[in-house]
């Protein structure tokens, strides 16, 4: 009687830990995604021809799921993520080494690998785990420790070791995102500016040599960024495309289900990489940059969590996460309005796809535990 009596107070006060973190869980949060991820809806919704399928359907349940994905991480201990950080990181190497030996090739490049019906992309679940691992890395150095140039060897090898095998696909945006990402981290963590100047010093001798070994379409890419008119019907045929579609939705846009360019199929990759050149064009100037003011809430709110947390691993995990969602809305942004090189990079919570969902809602699952658990006590610092 007494052990059931035991099991039955145990059993209870588990669930009112839950019901408690549960009640720290920000649904503000929650609900600015939801909202994102409805944009997203509608978005698909057109560019399936005005009809769920073969777009919006998909694009609802993959967010449920990662809903559900992201309430179940935010509720895990902030000291258990952070002890199973690099064990999670080396399991991302190994899928990335995975791909190129068994992955799916689609579009000139092997970035896929097939996991029963789904197709899982690792390069986009690699920068989420980075992140955790460099965060549990530094969590519990000290200023000088961080200056210390040979303690900075290991993380520094934790990001190039990923970033090679991502340019191995080959898939250089995600590779240099990747990179960013980490550096972000080495910031946040106190690495010394010099530190970055010295590197982005060798990046700026090694881009002449580097250029050389990019694959032709890549080359194309570049040349196509610098001078599109060159090959309107060629290389530069979707930047054009994407540029004309942007300039007619105006200050108010055509209104919805009824873009053009989209619609006619003048626009490529409408349903992924192009997908703000089909809301601007819908839904005008006003309509793009409310979808971006919903979009920074995210990253302000990132930047709250690194303020609010006690302990630094809750910090580095937030400003980390931050920077990534940070980098695919600018670069999918800069890329369809002209301003980088096309990519490849999908807007987040917008564009179809699943890997690049449901990882994202991986990281925001992450964040949510760094908040829930940012008065943890994860240990002082060491010298």
């Amino acid at each position: 009687m007494t052990g059931a009596f035991e099991r039955r107070l145990l059993v209870r006060d588990r669930g009112a830990a839950v019901l408690a973190k549960l009640w720290r869980i920000p649904w503000g949060f929650v609900l600015l995604l939801c909202l994102i991820a409805a944009v997203g809806y509608a978005a698909l919704y057109s560019a399936g021809g005005g009809a769920p399928e073969p777009y919006a359907q998909k694009h609802a349940i993959r967010f449920g799921f990662g809903l559900v994905l992201m309430l179940a991480v935010a509720l895990v201990d902030i000291r258990i993520i952070a002890r199973l950080a690099w064990p999670a990181y080396a399991g991302g190497v190994a899928l990335l080494a995975l791909v190129l030996v068994h992955g799916t090739v689609g579009k000139g490049a092997q970035r896929w690998i097939d996991v029963g019906p789904l197709q899982l992309q690792p390069s986009e679940l690699m920068k989420i785990l980075l992140v955790a691992a460099l965060a549990a890395w530094f969590r519990r150095a000290s200023w000088e420790r961080v200056g210390n140039p040979l303690f900075l060897v290991p993380p520094a090898l934790a990001v190039a070791v990923p970033v090679a095998l991502i340019l191995k696909q080959p898939n250089l945006g995600t590779a240099l995102i990747t990179a960013a990402v980490g550096a972000a981290v080495f910031w946040a963590a106190g690495v010394r500016w010099w530190k970055f100047a010295l590197g982005l010093g060798a990046v700026a001798l090694a881009a002449p040599v580097a250029y050389h070994h990019l694959r032709d379409y890549q080359k194309a890419r570049i040349q196509t960024f610098l001078d599109p008119e060159s090959d309107p019907l060629g290389a530069g045929y979707n930047i054009i495309q994407s540029k004309i579609a942007l300039g007619s939705g105006g200050m108010w846009g055509k209104g919805f289900l009824q873009g053009t360019q989209g619609h006619l199929n003048f626009l490529p990759e409408k349903q992924t990489d192009f997908i703000f050149t089909m809301l601007a064009e819908e839904f005008g100037l006003v309509g793009s940059l409310t979808v971006l003011g919903l979009m920074l809430l995210v990253v302000a709110f990132c930047h709250l969590v690194a303020l609010r947390c006690r302990h630094q691993f809750g910090r580095l995990l937030a400003v980390g996460l931050g920077t990534n969602y940070f980098l695919y809305v600018f670069v999918n942004v800069a890329m369809v309005t002209g301003s980088i090189p096309v990519g490849g990079v999908p807007l987040p919570l917008i564009s179809h796809g699943g890997s690049a969902m449901l990882t994202v809602m991986l990281g925001f699952g992450l964040l949510l535990s760094a908040w829930v658990h940012r008065d943890a006590d994860l240990g002082p610092a060491r010298e």
